[in-house]
């Protein structure tokens, strides 16, 4: 199994052999996607990971992951003689990026599996929605299936005790929660950071439009240049953001018009298409002309509606900027970074809808007589989880809607109002690497002693 592993990596996943194939990081990064979906799925029970799947994950992780061991950096450093002379050498260590956050994230995918293995021996238990209530153990609690999965019946729905859960288990429960969105906020952190650290592709700024009113549409361009008290908020009000796919559409848009607008200020030669141009604009910022003032007024404000709208969708898809850079990245470590806190943002994510799936129906249990009232008000919406597939494009970036590596939808008591959406997680996409923050974060998380119940994580990283 592990030549074939290997053998479809050194191919790029060309079986043709004629180098048809995808790069190495491409292909590293698939391969991590595709174990995750093999054995993961999207988990719809809260139930242990069965032993030959867990072996598995970890022997096939620790494969693929092993070629991190090879990517270093030389670094000086002193070497005394027995005669005691000094001598200033160079030596290897692993790559800073790497030994930072490759041991957080190992062991954040351990925290995860041990709070899968902590779901043994429950108060509740779960059913085929087929299954007729006589057959579901006689439960009294909530025999309809989940409002977000009326039209899937295929799927199993949760079932308790005719009292629901007890006070202990519901805290419990909770305190899992907590514990596993934590490490959801950990994940995105890195998974945030190891992308803004990769290269911007050509064809993604060779398919930008010409100016930004193309990109942004008449409303949207006219409120950022022509307003004098410019608030993100009140636009995003006056947006369809009725569903994911249209605000991702506007995040797409916004993106691309931040990129015009720097390109218009960036002198041709000092505009590099990488992680640089970040710091390229940051050093002729302070030097435009006053014509110029007004284009980077406009870059700055569309940045701020763009981080204004993922904070008020803290699930919404990663941009097409984003998965483009996914597909042309060329860094192996960057690559493994990316696919490894990916797919732990995925399981992270569907641990806490499911939980959020059990409080609700311990809610509805134990306050049936408001059933009525409550689906009126409508505590749950649309319910679904990550899918983590990569797809493959041969389309330019921005002319055509592009799917996301995975798409993270909110659970149901993140849905439950817009005011709850605030500040949930991390932004996604503006997440820094050099914030000083995250870098202890992350090194807390590593050097931590123990893994077991994830009691330390909250300490570590805050609420």
């Amino acid at each position: 199994m592990m030549k074939e592993r290997f053998s479809k990596l050194l191919l790029g996943e060309d079986m043709s052999g004629y180098g048809n194939g995808v790069c190495n990081a491409l292909a590293i990064s698939n391969a991590i996607t595709n174990l995750c979906a093999t054995l993961f799925g999207q988990i719809w029970r809260l139930e242990p990971l069965q032993l030959e799947k867990k072996v598995m994950w970890r022997r096939e992780m620790e494969w693929l992951l092993c070629v991190s061991d090879h990517i270093v950096e030389f670094i000086p450093s002193c070497q005394t003689f027995p005669d005691g002379t000094k001598l200033e050498v160079m030596t290897s260590r692993p790559r800073s990026d790497l030994y930072i956050n490759l041991p957080a994230l190992r062991k954040l995918d351990n925290m995860l599996l041990e709070i899968l293995d902590s779901f043994e021996s429950c108060e509740f238990w779960y059913v085929d929605q087929g299954i007729v209530a006589s057959e579901a153990g006689g439960s009294s609690s909530f025999r309809k299936p989940l409002p977000s999965q009326e039209d899937k019946w295929w799927l199993p729905v949760p079932r308790l005790s005719p009292g629901g859960l007890s006070e202990e288990s519901r805290k419990m429960l909770q305190h899992k929660r907590d514990s596993t969105n934590q490490i959801l906020k950990a994940v995105m952190a890195i998974n945030s950071a190891t992308l803004a650290e990769m290269d911007i592709p050509d064809s993604y700024l060779e398919a930008l439009p010409k100016n930004g009113k193309t990109s942004l549409g008449d409303l949207i361009h006219r409120y950022i240049n022509n307003s004098e008290q410019f608030s993100p908020e009140c636009l995003l009000d006056c947006l369809d953001l009725s569903s994911d796919n249209h605000a991702l559409e506007i995040a797409n848009r916004v993106e691309a018009s931040i990129y015009i607008w720097r390109r218009k200020l960036i002198p041709k030669q000092t505009t590099n298409r990488s992680n640089n141009s970040k710091s390229s604009w940051e050093m002729v910022k302070d030097f435009v002309s006053d014509s110029d003032k007004r284009v980077q007024l406009a870059a700055d404000r569309a940045e701020t509606l763009l981080l204004c709208l993922k904070q008020r969708f803290p699930g919404l898809p990663q941009t097409t900027l984003d998965t483009s850079k996914i597909q042309h990245n060329k860094d192996v470590g960057k690559s493994i970074l990316e696919s490894y806190s990916r797919v732990l943002e995925s399981l992270a994510f569907n641990i806490v809808a499911r939980i959020d799936d059990l409080l609700y129906v311990d809610d509805l249990s134990k306050h049936s007589d408001q059933l009525v009232s409550i689906s009126k008000v409508g505590i749950i919406n649309a319910q679904k989880s990550i899918g983590i597939a990569l797809p493959i494009s041969t389309t330019t970036p921005y002319k055509t809607a592009f799917s996301s590596p995975y798409n993270i939808e909110r659970s149901p008591y993140i849905e439950s109002s817009k005011h709850s959406l605030h500040g949930f997680g991390l932004n996604r996409n503006l997440v820094r690497s050099s914030d000083d923050s995250f870098s202890s974060t992350v090194k807390e998380i590593s050097g931590s002693p123990s893994v077991e119940s994830s009691c330390g994580l909250e300490e570590a990283i805050g609420p």
